[in-house]
């Protein structure tokens, strides 16, 4: 046993022994500690790079940040808004024209329009035609098939259909047909009031009369908005405005009256018709305060198919042609006379028939004297050389000055297009040259339209105020209450006395023995028979112009009438024949429809 402890021993003597050690931190034999390493220093290189990218970026975002908010602003919100929002324009018919008595001139309706597409047939084209010409008694067979072949798509057939007609049509359930829902403009007068309220054009703009001069009046508030959408396109709700659609029912009233625009038109187209004359015009004006109760040109067209009128129908006459009056403006000047005190109402003149100024010979249309003649008979004879000596005794510079008062050479202001300038000399020349004293005294050397004379005339009757004649009478509901109307200028330019003064002197020229003599009624009038100014000077042979004017009643000057007629043909054709019979049938249908009692 001994032996088998003793290598044991042995073994554990052969190990050598562990020295323990002090270990310290200089040693350098030190083993590293187990944990985070120390990290070492970074290059300043790196770190300037490092720093000047970040500096750059930021500069650049600053750089790119003030082109879009400052530089581009504008810019970016102009397309950012055409992104974000949508233009509506929601259809809003345009406002109803009635006339004085609420009768409808010019309305908005709904009808309907056939297209056709003939590439998209399944049907041929002889059995299309048929089917659609059982429906469309105005077209045959024959007149579509060849309408089939101007194009493969998008032929308008037929306009203004009503909506049982469309439905037909839908009915046939055929392909390549369209019938598109649309509003027209309709005017159930047709030619009656077409010199007034004029029409619009497909496009709904007007183009003539009251259409085009009340284009703002007549197009309701509304007439387009813009609101926000989404990416999509959808509307936000939140963007529309809380009145939308919402608009009065508002029309647009006249000053004319239907009743007595039927009765003049009437009695126009009798006339123009019996002496073949080239065109008429009437109108009636309350002189009170310049409302036009009938406006007639004669031959007109029809507003609803406007596009087969001759052009120059388009456009109102009395407002867009110039003509020298003539004996109707000799009222006009003894107003002047009578106001710059030269004459008065007993004065005399001796009239020889023949008066020669400047070398030039003037004469009467009668081509004989009157002898010694007051002012009244100097309307009644017409007298051209009596109205010379009178007119003389003013100053040249005094009868100029008086008729630029008149403004002969301004519009009137009434609401119809296309109005124009009168003609009246320059103060040179009409100093210089007696002759223009002379044929301005009898309504030669000067021009003006229709629609001033009957403003001019208008002064004589209500008291000496130069009112604006007018069509819209203002805005009204439905149930005729006025809600809106324009206010119009009036001047004064002759003295109460002065103006009954010339009626009444008006007043002896129809008692005398006129056409337009209305029994147990007082009336004023002047006839006209004026020479037609050619284009080059001078005057045309065989061309002249009739015309009547009137004023009553004359204990109460209210109404004017002026009645032309242009170019009558025949050997008998004068102011008092041709014009003067139309002027007393219009004075007649006045007073049966304004109820005037007779003159006491």
């Amino acid at each position: 046993m001994g032996n088998s402890r003793s290598p044991q021993r042995s073994h554990r003597s052969n190990k050598k022994p562990v020295s323990r050690k002090r270990i310290t931190k200089n040693s350098s034999n030190t083993p590293r500690r187990r944990g985070k390493a120390k990290p070492s220093p970074l290059p300043k290189f790196r770190l300037l790079l490092v720093w000047a990218v970040l500096v750059s970026g930021m500069l650049g975002l600053a750089w790119k940040a003030y082109q879009l908010q400052i530089v581009q602003a504008e810019e970016l919100k102009r397309k950012a808004n055409l992104q974000q929002t949508v233009n509506i324009s929601p259809y809003i018919p345009r406002r109803p024209i009635i006339d004085s008595e609420g009768n409808i001139l010019a309305t908005d309706r709904l009808e309907y329009i056939l297209y056709v597409h003939p590439i998209q047939f399944k049907l041929p084209q002889a059995q299309v035609a048929a089917k659609l010409s059982t429906i469309l008694e105005t077209k045959t067979p024959q007149e579509l098939i060849e309408r089939f072949q101007e194009r493969k798509t998008g032929i308008p057939i037929a306009r203004g259909l009503s909506e049982g007609v469309a439905k037909q049509i839908q009915g046939l359930g055929l392909d390549g047909i369209d019938v598109d829902k649309t509003y027209q403009r309709f005017y159930p007068q047709e030619k009656m009031m077409a010199d007034v309220v004029g029409f619009v054009d497909h496009e709904r703009k007007g183009q003539a009369g009251v259409e085009l001069s009340q284009e703002k009046l007549l197009q309701r508030d509304l007439e387009s908005l813009f609101v926000r959408r989404t990416a999509l396109g959808a509307i936000l709700p939140n963007s529309l405005p809380h009145n939308l659609l919402k608009s009065n029912d508002w029309r647009v009233q006249l000053t004319v009256d239907m009743r007595l625009q039927r009765a003049v038109r009437t009695a126009l187209q009798q006339q123009i018709q019996k002496f073949n004359a080239k065109r008429g015009a009437v109108i009636v004006m309350d002189a009170t305060d310049g409302s036009i109760l009938s406006l007639v040109c004669e031959p007109t067209f029809n507003p609803n198919e406007f596009y087969k009128s001759r052009m120059d129908l388009l456009k109102n006459w009395t407002v867009s042609d110039l003509y020298e009056p003539g004996s109707t403006f000799k009222p006009i000047n003894v107003a002047l006379a009578l106001e710059a005190g030269v004459i008065q109402r007993n004065t005399v003149f001796h009239d020889s028939g023949l008066v020669k100024v400047d070398g030039w010979p003037i004469r009467n249309a009668t081509l004989r004297g009157n002898g010694s003649i007051n002012i009244a008979e100097i309307l009644q004879t017409s007298s051209n050389v009596a109205m010379v000596h009178m007119m003389r005794r003013l100053k040249k510079d005094d009868y100029y000055r008086r008729l630029q008062a008149l403004e002969i050479d301004q519009k009137t202001g009434i609401e119809l297009p296309g109005e124009v300038r009168g003609r009246l000399k320059s103060e040179k020349v009409f100093m210089e040259r007696s002759i223009e004293v002379a044929t301005s005294s009898f309504g030669q050397g000067f021009a003006l339209t229709p629609m001033k004379l009957v403003q001019l005339q208008g002064a004589l009757a209500n008291g000496g105020k130069l009112v604006t004649p007018h069509l819209v009478k203002g805005l009204v509901d439905v149930e005729g209450t006025l809600h809106w109307q324009p206010k119009y200028p009036t001047k004064q330019i002759f003295s109460p006395e002065v103006s009954q003064t010339v009626v009444e002197l008006m007043q002896t020229v129809v008692d005398k023995g006129s056409a337009a003599k209305t029994e147990n009624y007082r009336i004023g009038g002047k006839t006209g028979t004026a020479q037609k100014a050619g284009p080059r000077g001078g005057y045309l042979p065989n061309a002249k112009i009739t015309s009547f004017v009137s004023i009553f009643p004359v204990e109460s000057p209210k109404y004017v009438v002026l009645v032309l007629v242009d170019e009558p043909q025949g050997a008998n054709t004068y102011g008092s024949t041709v014009a003067a019979p139309v002027a007393k049938f219009v004075i007649d249908a006045l007073i049966s429809l304004k109820g005037i009692p007779p003159s006491k």
